[in-house]
């Protein structure tokens, strides 16, 4: 069906767009009906949390305690909707020179033109606009609250001004009017169509992209490869040599199992893996299992030892002992946790070590910190003790609310105001394609990082019944982060980087979470900094840094290079000591939430 917002525009059809209307309120009406049964068939549980609406309540008294603070933000309120009247009262008679102008439009959520074509939307978006600053700097009024108060406070209300944008709302965007108008109401009628597809099992599901348009190992996670040796917790493919030649130290990458390993494998001309083994590198991936009821008790030091049975399985397949390591976002908290039990168990293997936005030291957790109490991580629990995991879509919720108006609301508009189907994307597939946490794991992630920063303090965390210190892992390490980071904030991750003992690099690349990991090198679309110091403070170092305006895959191959300067025959899966247990990319990777 072709998308009623690229319809060509047509003459209103008084009857059809009457017909359309009444079938799209028919549906809206199915839609309110769905919510209402499954709001009456899961109530809120008494024992939920409500951190929120506490720090919002404290926040609120709080602000009596500012008068001036309050004054002053309601007189330059008073000042800007003064200005608006004025340049609206003069473009009105036609004197639009003289008037005393408003600030220049720069949110891309309003870029359409369509939003300064009309006099009464510019109104209403810019007293929208007026009415954002004024909420955002009372928010900020935050003296005399707990830090913790004072962020969620302040999450809280951002949250409700994005929601609260006009844009959000068929009958304040003219661009749905207009929408309205080219297809005579059809893409309403998709648009409820789809927002009645999207709510499932009780729960609006947004899709971010068209889930039929990929399929794993074909049009992602395409890189040949084998499986070579499976456990309970994952599984490992060592994939196909590109060269004839190879370094003689494998690659061995422990991903997250927040989500997938094929965030490093997407396509051909995005692939880190590809692109990692063409550099002439024996490369094995872990690919994690994606965890049910019946993986409640797995641990956090259960993934260790995967990860460590991994390593052996590695020296098996290749006859190598040594090795180096990258590990990814909770991957890579993982590798620094196994890096500092095989030094107290003097396993000297991994001879370098790469982390990609990796957390070490969870004192300043960045925005996730908001969902993070103890009350919110007790609640939390509780819901994990009912189904032994907690539900990855859940997760992935939180995580698109630290990002609303990229990850929530323009999917919003754009499916159900609009009546578009959702785009074919590969790193939005991915995003999607979501897994769960074993409850024992994630509590104990929960509250030793990230609640009481255990990790970063030496014998903090036992781990098989060894105490495990950062502060003594002298292997060298790669810490890559990036600028934009809002999962893994970068000054944090450059806090983790300097609790070794040994060499460290530090790179910081452009852009976020992802898309900074994720960058070709073929495209060199982002750039990076470089600094050979490792200075006492993060933003010192940036200071000091120098811009490269390659992709830091190029700096990171000559870095790892140096730890594997001799070369053997390449290596073909299944060839050593293990078997070929089936085709990369597995049958792991392939489990739905």
């Amino acid at each position: 069906m072709q998308n009623p917002a690229q319809i060509p525009a047509r003459s209103v059809d008084p009857v059809l767009l009457q017909t359309n209307m009444t079938t799209a309120m028919l549906l809206w009406q199915r839609f309110v009906a769905r919510l209402m049964v499954a709001s009456s068939q899961n109530p809120q549980d008494a024992g939920e949390d409500n951190s929120f609406t506490t720090a919002i309540a404290r926040w609120g008294v709080n602000l009596f305690l500012h008068p001036t603070a309050v004054m002053q933000a309601n007189m330059e309120l008073f000042k800007s909707q003064a200005n608006l009247w004025q340049h609206t009262t003069a473009r009105m008679f036609g004197l639009g020179h003289l008037s005393p102008g408003i600030p220049a439009i720069t949110d891309r959520r309003f870029k359409h033109p369509a939003w300064q074509e009309h006099q009464f939307t510019e109104v209403l978006l810019q007293s929208y606009l007026n009415m954002s600053t004024y909420w955002r700097t009372l928010a900020q009024t935050a003296n005399g609250l707990s830090e913790q108060d004072a962020k969620k406070a302040e999450f809280f209300i951002n949250s409700m001004i994005d929601a609260l944008a006009p844009n959000n709302y068929s009958h304040t965007n003219p661009q749905v009017w207009q929408s309205i108008l080219d297809s005579n109401g059809e893409n309403l009628v998709k648009g409820m169509q789809n927002l009645l597809d999207d709510f499932q099992d009780g729960q609006l599901r947004i899709r971010m992209t068209d889930m039929k348009a990929f399929e794993l190992g074909r049009d992602i996670a395409t890189t040949p490869g084998k499986v070579v040796f499976q456990n309970e917790l994952l599984e490992l493919i060592q994939y196909t040599p590109t060269t004839d030649k190879v370094r003689q130290r494998p690659v061995l990458i422990v991903p997250p199992w927040i989500n997938k390993y094929y965030i490093l494998d997407l396509r051909e001309k995005n692939s880190f893996v590809k692109w990692s083994v063409a550099q002439g590198n024996t490369v094995f991936m872990i690919s994690w299992v994606n965890p049910d009821s019946q993986h409640r008790k797995l641990s956090f030091e259960d993934y260790m030892q995967a990860a460590i049975a991994a390593m052996d399985a590695v020296e098996a397949a290749t006859g190598e002992r040594d090795l180096n390591l990258i590990g990814y976002c909770l991957g890579g908290t993982l590798t620094a946790a196994t890096l500092a039990y095989l030094k107290a168990c003097g396993d000297e293997r991994v001879k370098s070590a790469t982390f990609f936005t990796t957390l070490l030291d969870f004192a300043e957790p960045g925005e996730i910190g908001v969902f993070l109490s103890e009350k919110q991580i007790n609640s939390l629990e509780k819901r994990m003790d009912k189904q032994g995991y907690l539900d990855g879509k859940d997760m992935g919720a939180a995580f698109n609310m630290l990002r609303s108006n990229d990850l929530i609301w323009s999917f919003f508009i754009n499916l159900y105001l609009l009546g578009n189907d959702p785009m074919p994307f590969d790193l939005l597939y991915w995003n999607s394609d979501s897994t769960r946490m074993p409850a024992a794991m994630h509590s104990f992630y929960l509250r030793n990082m990230y609640l009481n920063n255990n990790l970063s303090k030496p014998n903090g965390i036992t781990l098989s019944g060894t105490p495990i210190d950062l502060g003594k892992i002298d292997t060298p390490a790669y810490f890559v982060s990036t600028h934009d980071d809002h999962i893994a904030p970068w000054r944090s991750t450059y806090q983790g980087a300097k609790l070794f003992s040994g060499p460290v690099r530090f790179v910081l690349g452009q852009s976020g979470h992802i898309a900074g990991i994720v960058n070709p090198a073929a495209a060199n679309k982002y750039g990076h900094w470089v600094n050979e110091e490792l200075c006492a403070d993060a933003d010192d170092w940036l200071f000091e840094a120098n811009k490269v305006d390659l992709s830091w895959w190029h700096d990171w191959d000559r870095w790892v290079a140096e730890f594997s300067s001799e070369e053997v025959e390449a290596r073909i899966p299944g060839a050593g000591k293990l078997e070929v247990l089936g085709d990369a990319p597995g049958t792991y990777v392939r489990q739905k939430v």
